[in-house]
This record gives C-alpha cells, sequence and structure tokens, in this order.
C-alpha cells in the first residue's frame, strides 16, 4: 500500500472520525517544526506526513480509495468535475498527484485546529498572510527550502507564548518513584505501570484514559536514573500534556549492599577460621551458587575482592564492579586455661 497513513496516525483501520482528531492535535503539536527547533528538518517531514494522512483518512471519498487501492489510488483523483480515467476509479493512478490529489498545506490543517497563531506571530500584523508561503517544493510546499516558514511570518521560540494568553504551554514533567530490588538492577527486568489520567477529546472535554506503560529496566541501572514518557501526564484545555518521568529507587537489600559499581557483603568467621582459613559461600543476585576460599589471615579490616562479579556496568558491555566480602571476627567469650596454654605455646614467640 506504500504510506501507512493508520500507522503514521496512530489509530486502527476502524478509527473514527473523533478518534483522527484527537490523535492529529497531539502528533501535530509534538511534531510542528518550530516546537522541535534542534531537529527542525525531521519534524517537518513527520509534520507534513501526519497533516497528509489526516486529510485523506478524514474525508470519506479519499479514505474509501485509499483503503481499496492505496497510495497509488488517490494519485490518480482528478479534480471536482472531471471525468475518471485509467484503472483507477479516479483517474490513470500515474498523474503524480498533477491532475489527481494535491495535499493541502500543513500549516491550513494545522491553523483549522488551533487558530492561526498557536505559538504566537512575531512580526506578522494584521492584513498579512497568517500561514507560510510556498515554495512550490515538497509534496505540500509552504516549508521554504532555508527552514521552517522564511519570510517575515517568523513564529516565536514555542516555550515564549504570548502576553494575549491562549497558548498551549507545556507544564514541568510529573516525576514518580519506581522501586526496585537490587535484583532487578542486577539482572534487569521489564515492569508494567498502569496509568490513569485526564485527556482532552476531540470536543474540547476532559475525559479519564487508563494506559499501561512498559520499563525496561536495565541491568546496572542506579538509584536517580530517569525514564521519560513524553506527553503521558494529564491534559488541560489549552495547555499541552506534562511528559510523565520514573525516577528509579533502590530497595534495601537483606544481604547485598550496593556501592557504586561494586557489591558489598559482610561475612562472620570465627577466631579459629580467620587464623586458619575458611570457605565463603554466597548466593548471589542472579540465583547462582559461588564458593569464595580463603587462605588469608582475616586480620582486622580485611576485604576479599572478587573481581568482575559486582554489579554490571551500564556503558560498558560485559563488565561489572566487583564483589567485596568484609568480614567481622567473632572472638570466644572465655577461654579455659588449658585453651589459653595451648594458644601462647602456639602462638607465642
Amino acid at each position: 500500500m506504500g504510506v501507512d497513513y493508520y500507522n503514521i496516525l496512530k489509530v486502527n483501520r476502524n478509527a473514527t472520525d473523533d478518534d483522527l482528531k484527537k490523535s492529529y492535535r497531539r502528533l501535530a503539536m509534538k511534531w510542528h517544526p518550530d516546537k522541535n527547533p534542534n531537529s527542525k528538518k525531521e519534524a517537518e517531514a513527520k509534520f507534513k506526513q501526519i497533516s497528509e494522512a489526516y486529510e485523506v483518512l478524514s474525508d470519506p471519498q479519499k479514505r474509501a480509495v485509499y483503503d481499496q487501492y492505496g497510495e497509488e489510488g488517490l494519485k490518480g483523483i482528478p479534480p471536482p468535475g472531471t471525468g475518471s480515467s485509467g484503472g483507477f476509479p479516479f483517474g490513470n493512478g500515474n498523474s503524480g498527484g498533477v491532475n489527481g490529489f494535491n495535499p493541502r498545506n500543513a500549516e491550513d490543517i494545522f491553523a483549522e485546529f488551533f487558530g492561526n497563531s498557536p505559538f504566537g506571530f512575531g512580526s506578522a500584523g494584521p492584513g498579512k498572510s497568517m500561514r507560510f508561503q510556498s515554495d512550490g517544493g515538497g509534496i505540500f510546499g509552504g516549508f521554504g527550502g532555508s527552514g521552517f516558514g522564511g519570510g517575515d511570518n517568523v513564529f516565536r521560540t514555542y516555550s515564549e507564548g504570548t502576553s494575549g494568553g491562549g497558548v498551549p504551554r507545556k507544564p514541568p514533567p510529573v516525576e514518580s518513584k519506581l522501586l526496585c530490588s537490587l535484583e532487578e538492577l542486577y539482572t534487569g527486568s521489564t515492569r508494567k505501570m498502569k496509568i490513569s489520567r485526564n485527556v482532552v477529546d476531540a470536543n474540547g472535554r476532559l475525559i479519564p484514559e487508563s494506559e499501561i506503560l512498559t520499563i525496561d529496566v536495565k541491568p546496572g541501572w542506579k538509584k536517580g536514573t530517569k525514564i521519560t514518557f513524553p506527553d503521558k501526564g494529564n491534559e488541560q484545555v489549552n495547555q499541552l500534556p506534562a511528559d510523565l518521568v520514573f525516577v528509579i529507587d533502590e530497595k534495601p537489600h537483606d544481604i547485598y549492599k550496593r556501592d557504586g559499581n561494586d557489591i558489598v557483603v559482610s561475612q562472620k568467621v570465627s577466631l579459629a577460621e580467620a587464623l586458619a582459613g575458611t570457605t565463603v559461600n554466597l548466593t548471589m543476585l542472579d540465583g547462582r551458587n559461588l564458593t569464595f576460599p580463603v587462605s588469608d589471615i582475616v586480620s582486622p579490616g580485611y576485604e576479599l575482592v572478587i573481581a568482575n562479579e559486582g554489579m554490571p556496568i551500564v556503558k560498558e558491555k560485559g563488565k561489572r564492579g566487583d564483589l567485596r566480602i568484609k568480614f567481622d571476627v567473632k572472638f570466644p567469650s572465655r577461654l579455659t586455661s588449658e585453651q589459653r596454654a595451648g594458644l601462647n605455646r602456639i602462638l607465642g614467640g
């Protein structure tokens, strides 16, 4: 079928007119080139696609032709009042839009939804055109080759708004904690989060909406890591939806403690084990059972460091921090005279 207008507008093939309007409002505002100054070319292309998709799917005749014949069928639609020709019901299929489907200026469609100046004009005054002028280029025209708009119809930056009010503004992000176990941060996990929020429908009414968001927790993520879902906060009339941000937090673990990329664990040993040697058996955060022999004398402050058994390092694939085993030596509460004499013989001198 070529271009998938339904996918571009993020709707299914049974979408109603209200569905189309609601989706267009969100996507057009998100991808308007003046809202994306750092990626203007990409935004212009997406903005044109969104506008073209809406124009086709919101027109029953064009939508019917597109559903049956795809994009090629649309190219054969002749101007009103002319006869049909060729294999397509509305033209020869090879007109390339010259005698067929000529999409409207994307800014005209945008203005129908948001008015002539949703972001606020700069120097354009009374009597001047309130849309971009076409230079004849591209499928829509209306976007100058030297940048979006051009001429003296200058948009203010998105964040400034206007003193007259009514300009859509984006509120600050809404942050929520995402509490993760140390095991999840060690191995990674997939979390499903159900959110409920208010959205503005095509008629400007606030309605409740629920959605399941998927968060892929990556191995090695640290406390404070942020995952942003653009425009998933509550909507309000004449205001853009806020971004929804989840902030990783870490549950305390019963055995292990995280220290940067290292994992720290405490191990109790007897005085005899500290002097004569012992073995440490640990169940790791991913379920592995590991054994570590201790042949050194465990003196105060001694740590056994196992390389590459700590937390995954996000930016260095395949690398991990260290596992650090700290020892707590249990001294006997009392010794018999024979034990004291024996220790003196062994350790004395």
